[in-house]
């Protein structure tokens, strides 16, 4: 069934809302500016300060956008987004509870202390001390760090987990230095931080600037300027206007919204890459019309996915067959995305004894009006009258993280990022039957859920996964949507290229005067 074309306002419309102006001032003077720097400098803004300088103390991307900078990790991912060795060189797993880590030899902190295996052992068995009261939770099978010898790390585990590597290539992987730590306590340690990473701390000026210094002994060689600034800039007015005024290079975390804005501006060019945040509807299967599983595959032909990317994302995203982005291990590409088809998603609504649809709410985040009354309209076509809820995103986040499955109503807007780059991540929270976000009972999914987190071979993870795919398909617990772009906005000063996470690992980037 052929598609209707709609505008991207049209789109909006559908849901009733009128398509907001972002007000761009001509050359505003923009707030933390990075003026007074020496020599050649990057100037990032993104959305926000980071929450602290203790890596092992903070878990948002926002925040490790700009520590990765001052750390290294036990793992990397390279320009084509596979895993790369970093401070580790190679990795094994000599038993399925164990994985052993050989460190790279010589790597030094900026204090000028060893990053052997001591450093390492330390640094993971601090993020597992519960009075470090780290929000990180990727390692929560690994019992303890055990040194081997001055440059072999074992990390022993409680249960089998075939992802540490990857997990080891953010948040989980930091090394921090045991003496400086001890010398100052965590509370210095957060105010002047030190790693092994490309860059150096300079200073922190929170709510204007974070400025650090390229790292001249660093073991990956020094990066090609200077100094690297990030600038916290919640309104994308604000940045866009300091890039504009040769006060910001690249703008980072923009929406498609936002960056549609700078389109004709001479010097600025906006960026987008394939990115791996994933977002669906999730569906409560437990109650009224959502039990039904035709009503959820009615749901996932109506909502015309690659419609709303071009009406609404401006093209900057791309569809998802189930919940699994393209870059992750495990997707399947022989599995197809639903067929868009109003008229089978009231056929299947009317079998399922809803020929006049049902009525039923859609809980999203402020930040996602648009889409949300984008999807709402997209639904009320083939009947389904789902009343968009907004809540801020504080609101948002508690309700989901609560006991209470069902504090988001029937159907709510959600993404995941996967960082990993391995699908267990995306569905780790929200398919197993008794996982915090899981609205759905289905034995068959739980089996599979299971297959794929214990085993270390990666061809039965990889059946796992692809059986996990058709039973989604079939099942439909979810309406699957799309994996959005980064989306950056630059002048014609900065060379870089983001890896797929969209991490600001800023050491291979150059600059021109």
């Amino acid at each position: 069934m052929a598609r209707p074309r709609l505008s991207r306002r049209d789109a909006l419309r559908l849901g009733g809302l009128a398509l907001p102006a972002l007000a761009l001032p001509g050359l505003l003077s923009a707030c933390g500016s990075a003026s007074g720097a020496t020599g050649a400098v990057l100037r990032v803004a993104q959305t926000s300060d980071p929450k602290t300088l203790d890596p092992q103390k903070q878990g948002d991307l926002t925040s490790m956008n700009v520590l990765t900078n001052l750390f290294d990790t036990l793992t990397t991912r390279g320009p084509d987004n596979r895993l790369a060795p970093g401070l580790a060189l190679s990795w094994s797993s000599p038993d399925p509870l164990t994985w052993r880590f050989k460190l790279r030899p010589g790597v030094r902190f900026h204090n000028g202390e060893p990053c052997d295996a001591n450093a390492v052992a330390f640094s993971i068995n601090r993020l597992l001390d519960p009075a470090t009261k780290s929000p990180i939770v990727e390692l929560r099978y690994v019992k303890r760090a055990v040194v081997v010898d001055e440059s072999t790390v074992d990390l022993r585990c409680s249960a089998p987990d075939p992802i540490i590597p990857a997990k080891v290539s953010l948040f989980g992987g930091v090394a921090v230095p045991p003496d400086y730590l001890k010398q100052v306590g965590s509370a210095g340690f957060a105010k002047h931080p030190v790693g092994t990473g490309p860059f150096t701390f300079g200073e922190f000026q929170r709510d204007h600037q974070l400025r650090l210094r390229a790292n001249p002994a660093y073991w990956g060689g020094k990066p090609a300027y200077d100094e690297l600034v990030f600038l916290p800039m919640p309104d994308p007015s604000s940045a866009l206007a300091s890039l504009q005024s040769d006060e910001v290079d690249i703008v980072a975390g923009l929406t498609p919204d936002a960056a549609l804005q700078l389109k004709g501006y001479t010097g600025v060019s906006i960026r987008n890459y394939p990115g791996i945040r994933t977002s669906y509807l999730s569906l409560d299967t437990t109650a009224g019309p959502l039990r039904d599983v035709r009503v959820r595959r009615a749901l996932n032909h109506a909502v015309d996915v690659p419609l709303l990317i071009k009406a609404v994302l401006d093209g900057k995203a791309r569809e998802v067959p189930t919940m699994f982005p393209r870059e992750a291990f495990g997707f399947d590409p022989a599995i197809a995305p639903f067929t868009r088809d109003v008229g089978l998603a009231k056929q299947l609504l009317a079998e399922a004894g809803f020929p006049d649809g049902f009525d039923t709410s859609l809980t999203a985040r402020t930040d996602d009006s648009n889409l949300a009354e984008a999807i709402s309209g997209l639904l009320a076509r083939a009947g389904v009258r789902a009343r968009v809820d907004l809540v801020d995103p504080g609101t948002y986040t508690s309700r989901l993280t609560s006991s209470n499955r069902s504090a988001l109503g029937p159907i709510y807007l959600a993404a995941s990022t996967g960082w990993t780059l391995d699908a267990e991540s995306l569905v780790q929270s929200n398919v197993r039957h008794d996982r915090r976000q899981s609205r759905w009972t289905n034995p068959e999914a739980d089996r599979l859920v299971d297959a794929e987190e214990q085993s270390l071979v990666p061809a039965d993870r990889q059946r796992a996964f692809t059986g996990l795919q058709q039973l989604l398909k079939q099942e439909a617990p979810f309406v699957f949507l799309y994996q959005i772009d980064n989306v950056f906005a630059v002048n014609t000063r900065p060379q870089w290229t983001p890896g797929v996470v969209g991490v600001l690992g800023m050491a291979k980037a150059t600059v021109t005067p």
